[in-house]
């Protein structure tokens, strides 16, 4: 069977509205098919996701070049779609291609082989505070940011712990032969050190500080929660903390909470395997108030715990009195700290907290104006599936943003030659075409965390690419945030390399100028993040994209290859760009050789000024 199948997903020709779409949003599809057989019938297939076997079967009619029809979805979740060609001597099928991506597809000949197109559809469009729509973060791992006593003591060492002899000593944990950490170690970093570094955050350009966990714990990333309506005595007091949420207030800044509720400490007031606290935890008796948050397979020593850690016992989610205690009592503890001044939570593993847990979050959330709730998900989020669930945490009412780890393997991988032009260019597309516009543009974006290398260490310690993929991060459409120490050129891979203490003494000064230059080129050109955003490629060596916003244009053009390259007009791929902004492009490119990484911005119609980097 010889046939030519025209469809493109990106393209509003073929499909429109772009994207993701309102529940009760009518949908129009158009292809073009092309055959020396006789077409009997060309049908959309529709299918909800879990709905499998009440899959829609629309009848495409013939336009005067292309069959169209129209799909109107009433419901919020997923949807799949793709075609189907009936000709008088056989069918075929016509979807994405292997992997999921949008855009064109392939023809398949067998159903059962066919990838289906994603359609994302919401039940309403999110409402973005405007201070985070225009704010740039900053992320600090508290312990190794800044120590601010005067005379440089430790508070409150916890016992059975070490505190390194220097702050330039590399991090380390001390193991037992079942590699479990048994000596947490400590440099002291602590709320106060915070509050004296707000002048040096101001003046790198940050609005947005996000801390790593504050809340009493054992570990020094505090993920394993003691108690969370206390302080940490190591970071400070409850009036150091509102001392430093005043002063970052007074800064013009923001401040994000990590919210670990997924999972506790084994020694915390609510297992309390250790005695240590005065409550009566899960692990003492069986009529504990908090018995009934955890899942004990032979009490009480073996129970669910995060990917097996046993330092880490899971919490029930479910369970009534725990969800009161964290967002939906009186005196809840997302009410008590976001009541003292927080602007927004960051919760922790977002995949393991069901759907309705995140939903009374934001539901306790929404009763404060302003704030915003982002979830840490390393995939695609729009089609996230956890523990055989699909999550609907991005389709109204829940999460607001999301980490963007697939931005940050992109940009990554795009500088070390791993990702060819094109393919960053669709992978990009694919989740602009799967995540809600306001997510999309607004999604929490880094290049580094206390989870993953350091980013000059993932860039194999090439500074000059590290300089291109921060202009990435502050480029491209989001919120960008940058993982302390990152800006001065700060090395080391996974846990616990990433998490050295702040070298104030030894920075790497180009760097971080280079740095506070991204950070006050997106301040001053906040304007984009409203602006219509479209991204391409410059054939093998090159990629790009461009913002327009009524006459505003800006553009931004980055070498990913080795050798400098002169642009010719064919070598741009500008298929969802606006024509009219491409020719502007072409003439404004065409004939010069690029050699690193480029913005320049002009106003229609008038001709373009060039004003080089930031």
């Amino acid at each position: 069977m010889s046939i030519v199948i025209e469809y493109n997903s990106f393209q509003t020709t073929k499909k429109a509205p772009f994207g993701a779409v309102l529940e009760g949003t009518k949908v129009r599809f158009q292809i073009g098919v092309h055959t020396n057989d006789s077409i009997q019938q060309v049908n959309l297939h529709v299918a909800q996701d879990g709905h499998w076997d009440s899959e829609h079967k629309i009848p495409m009619t013939l336009g005067k070049m292309h069959y169209q029809t129209e799909f109107t979805p009433e419901f919020s979740g997923l949807y799949f779609y793709y075609f189907e060609v009936v000709t008088d001597k056989e069918s075929c099928f016509y979807g994405c291609t292997d992997g999921g991506f949008g855009g064109e597809g392939v023809v398949y000949f067998q159903r059962s082989d066919v990838q289906m197109y994603q359609l994302t559809v919401i039940n309403e469009v999110e409402t973005i505070p405007e201070w985070y729509q225009k704010g740039l973060a900053y992320h600090i791992f508290v312990d190794r940011f800044n120590n601010g006593n005067e005379d440089g003591h430790i508070n409150s060492p916890k016992p059975n712990s070490f505190i390194y002899g220097q702050k330039t000593d590399l991090p380390m944990y001390i193991r037992n032969n079942k590699q479990e950490v048994v000596r947490w170690d400590f440099y002291g970093g602590n709320l106060i050190g915070i509050q004296k570094k707000i002048p040096y955050l101001k003046e790198l350009g940050v609005t947005i500080i996000y801390l790593s966990p504050i809340f009493e714990a054992s570990s020094n990333h505090r993920y394993d929660t003691n108690d969370y309506f206390k302080i940490d005595p190591m970071l400070g007091t409850l009036v150091d903390f509102d001392n430093l949420v005043t002063t970052i207030h007074e800064a013009g800044m923001r401040v994000i909470l990590d919210g670990v509720f997924n999972h506790v400490g084994v020694n915390s007031r609510y297992f309390n395997k250790s005695g240590e606290y005065d409550t009566i935890g899960a692990t003492q008796s069986k009529d504990s108030q908090y018995f009934p948050w955890f899942t004990f397979t032979n009490y009480p020593n073996e129970y669910d715990s995060w990917w097996g850690v046993t330092d880490l016992p899971t919490v029930n989610k479910n369970n009534e009195d725990f969800q009161k205690f964290i967002y939906g009592g009186d005196n809840s503890v997302i009410d008590y700290w976001t009541s003292r001044g927080v602007d927004g939570w960051r919760l922790d593993v977002a995949d393991e907290l069901p759907d309705e847990f995140i939903l009374g979050i934001r539901q306790t959330l929404n009763k404060y104006p302003d704030k915003i709730l982002i979830g840490e998900v390393w995939e695609d989020a729009s089609h996230k599936l956890a523990y055989g669930k699909r999550r609907h945490y991005l389709e109204g009412n829940m999460l607001q943003a999301v980490m963007n780890y697939p931005l940050r393997e992109l940009i990554i991988r795009v500088l070390t030659g791993d990702l060819k032009p094109l393919e960053w260019w669709l992978e990009l597309m694919t989740l602009k075409e799967n995540y809600p516009d306001t997510v999309f543009r607004y999604n929490f974006n880094n290049i580094g965390s206390h989870d993953t290398q350091r980013i000059l260490t993932a860039l194999h310690g090439n500074k000059n690419w590290l300089k291109q993929a921060v202009g990435l991060l502050f480029t491209l459409p989001g919120v960008p945030c940058v993982y302390y120490g990152d800006e001065v050129g700060l090395t080391g891979g996974k846990d616990p390399d990433n998490r050295a203490f702040f070298p104030w003494n030894d920075q790497d000064e180009d760097l971080l100028k280079s740095v506070s230059q991204w950070y006050n080129w997106r301040t001053k050109h906040a304007w984009i993040d409203t602006a219509e955003f479209a991204p391409f490629y410059l054939s093998e060596y090159g990629i790009g994209f461009v913002y327009w916003s009524g006459d505003k244009r800006l553009v931004v053009v980055l070498n990913t290859s080795s050798n400098q390259a002169l642009i010719k007009d064919n070598d741009f791929m500008m298929d969802v760009v606006p024509s009219e902004v491409s020719v502007e492009i072409r003439e404004l490119f065409s004939g010069e050789v690029v050699g690193d990484f480029q913005t320049r911005e002009w106003k229609k119609p008038e001709r373009v000024s060039k004003d080089g980097k930031p």
